[in-house]
């Protein structure tokens, strides 16, 4: 479609339209460029096809990718992956990136360009034991659900005192391996191997003790422990190279720092919203100069005493993200192990982040740039040249991990086989929302939904039943669509679909 034509859907033409519909054209089929206008310093970047446009263009999320593209210091364009939707702030699948050299602090840095679930990310196991089927599934999943810590509450989590959690928050999954919850063999196959520098690792008092409790638990809302069948292999190289057969066994972890998380998340959230004042339209911090358009943007400067002191708080709650998925894998292969009396060789493919910001090489309209990237909602895809990835990645590009939902498939893509894509080497992270958790409570029969997924083979366990409607496949855009996307927009490219055997949820 042509920018005429586009114009002609999204032309501002009556005075209660959001202004961004009058510099809305289609760049090309997968994608759509909001032109820079207002306080923007930047084009928007939206992928989506005619289909999803038409579908959600008058959602509030297009506003908040503008919304970003107003960030003291960002470079190149804000984007908004093939999954997005409405978040704090940020939207869902929002990705910005910040010259950290940029004025004489630094680009802003923003909390709520990273969530409040702090490094939530996706761990994919390949595990070499035969797919369960019929009774045998039920068993393994009744089993599996009581092994696992699920829920909005803290129960079972691995028992650690404050020294061990301080030690998780400076060394992520490598103190995991220290304390004998992780193996040292994961480490290679787990974005930035684990680790996300930290020097102070200074959290509250209050962050201690949610995280204390915490470790090794699943959670609630999205959050979700699955078991897979390799449906479809799309990319035989790439596929081997990730230890990916079809018909093989996976298991997929999702869920991030929990409530130590959150906890830094707000009280940063807090301390820097503190330095806005109204003024007529606009968000204003005297102390650096920035202006923004909504308060929930509230950035720092990245050098500054607060932007430095969320980056360093959140790099420790990442670690614990990190711990807590390599806790949670140790569970499932004891599990494993006791169902069926062997052990199984369970081999993580990777583990990926999707709320972080990190600080990265660039190149950017030519010209090389140290940035701060926020991906909410976004998945990182780097090049298979990448210098920190294994060498077995190089040429295929890093292993791209999507969750579908509880009742279709999920993916596993895979980065461009040399260099960057230009959304600063970032994809999507799931299918996104299309329909809010209330309104899936409202329309949405869980006792129907279960029963339907049973036929299906699937079996779900949760312990809250509000979360099986929350969570639904009809609230949820279509996996495969949001792939497809993804792929036209050269930003990763499909390797296998997995579909569900056995869903653990809270």
């Amino acid at each position: 479609m042509s920018a005429i034509d586009m114009k002609a859907v999204t032309r501002g033409e009556h005075m209660d339209e959001p202004s961004w519909k009058a510099h809305a054209i289609r760049e090309d089929e997968s994608t759509v460029r909001i032109k820079k206008h207002g306080s923007m310093k930047v084009d928007a970047m939206m992928v989506a096809d005619q289909n999803l446009w038409n579908d959600l263009a008058d959602d509030r999320s297009p506003q908040q990718v503008v919304n970003t593209a107003s960030m003291p210091g960002i470079v190149g364009e804000a984007w908004a992956m093939a999954d997005w939707h409405y978040g704090y702030g940020f939207p869902i699948g929002g990705v910005v990136a910040t010259d950290i050299e940029a004025g004489e602090q630094g680009g802003a840095i923003s909390p709520g360009g990273v969530g409040f679930d702090i490094n939530c990310g996706v761990r994919l196991l390949s595990i070499d034991l035969e797919v369960p089927k019929g009774e045998e599934r039920k068993e393994w999943a009744r089993r599996i659900f009581n092994a696992i810590p699920a829920g909005a509450s803290s129960k079972g989590g691995v028992n650690i005192n404050e020294t061990q959690l301080s030690s998780i928050l400076a060394g992520g999954a490598s103190a995991a391996v220290d304390l004998g919850l992780a193996e040292d063999r994961d480490l290679h196959s787990i974005e930035s191997y684990g680790l996300l520098e930290t020097d102070e690792y200074a959290v509250s008092e209050r962050a201690m003790q949610r995280g204390l409790r915490a470790l090794g638990t699943l959670g609630s809302g999205n959050h979700f422990l699955e078991l897979q069948i390799v449906d479809k292999v799309v990319d035989e190289k790439a596929a081997s190279a990730f230890g990916l057969v079809e018909g093989g066994l996976t298991a997929m972890i999702h869920t991030g720092s929990r409530g130590l998380g959150h906890q830094v998340c707000s009280e940063h959230v807090d301390r820097i919203e503190q330095q806005y004042r109204k003024d007529g339209g606009e968000w204003v911090a005297d102390h650096w100069g920035y202006s923004l358009p909504d308060r929930q943007l509230a950035a720092a400067p990245i050098h500054s005493k607060e932007g430095a002191a969320y980056l360093d708080a959140m790099h420790a709650a990442g670690n614990y993200a990190f711990a807590n998925r390599s806790a949670l894998t140790q569970r499932l292969r004891k599990t494993l192990r006791k169902i069926t009396g062997r052990e199984a060789d369970v081999e993580v493919v990777y583990d990926v982040s999707h709320n972080i910001a990190k600080i990265e090489d660039h190149v950017v309209h030519g010209k090389s740039c140290k940035c701060c990237v926020h991906r909410k909602g976004a998945t990182r895809a780097l090049g298979g040249d990448h210098s920190e990835l294994m060498s077995k990645f190089g040429a295929i590009g890093q292993p791209v991990l999507v969750p579908g939902d509880m009742g279709t498939s999920s993916w596993v893509l895979a980065g461009p086989q040399r260099g960057s894509n230009r959304a600063f080497a970032s994809s999507c992270h799931g299918a996104g929302r299309r329909m809010s958790r209330k309104a899936a409570r409202e329309s949405i029969d869980s006792a129907d939904l279960l029963s339907s997924l049973s036929a299906k083979g699937i079996e779900v366990r949760a312990r809250t039943p509000s979360i099986i409607a929350e969570e639904a496949p009809a609230a949820y855009k279509n996996v495969d669509e949001v792939i497809m996307l993804t792929n036209n927009a050269n930003l990763a490219r499909p390797v296998a679909k997995l579909s569900p055997l056995a869903v653990i949820k809270g």
